[in-house]
């Protein structure tokens, strides 16, 4: 009597699904840490667009900064929409005297991920020691 051999065995099935399996678990950690450096991008980008519509703001003002503050009212103020989860949580300004050139500083933060990214610019100091350190202008976020 011949035995009809179509199809597979449970073997078989069970080894696809084991491979399938340890695929997985290999892909998804990569994944979230995509997810992470995304992130962490948008808030660069945030940072960058900031600085260049203060610099604007400056230009037509005479060399002060505006506030880059939490409330959405000035960030909007500098034609600027976040990304979204990323909030301004921190700001100064400071004034230019004597020698000394007029800057600002800023903080972000996001929803989405535990990191902040800081920003200065001019004569105000860094909101935090970076390991590389922040340059004048360049967003730098948390390792």
């Amino acid at each position: 009597m011949k035995r009809n051999t179509k199809g597979f065995t449970l073997i078989e099935l069970l080894i696809v699904v084991v491979i399938i399996g340890i695929l997985a678990a290999i892909a998804i950690p990569k994944f979230a840490a995509t997810k992470e450096r995304a992130y962490v991008a948008s808030m660069k980008t945030d940072l960058r667009n900031i600085v260049t519509a203060e610099e604007g703001y400056a230009g037509n003002s005479g060399g002060a900064y505006l506030k880059p503050a939490s409330d959405s009212a000035t960030v909007k103020s500098l034609g600027i929409s976040l990304s979204t989860g990323n909030s301004i949580s921190a700001g100064t300004v400071v004034a230019a005297s004597g020698t000394a050139a007029p800057g600002w500083s800023a903080t972000m933060t996001s929803t989405n991920t535990g990191k902040s990214c800081y920003i200065y610019v001019g004569g105000a100091t860094a909101p935090k020691v970076l390991t590389p350190a922040l340059a004048d202008g360049a967003p730098g976020c948390d390792p």
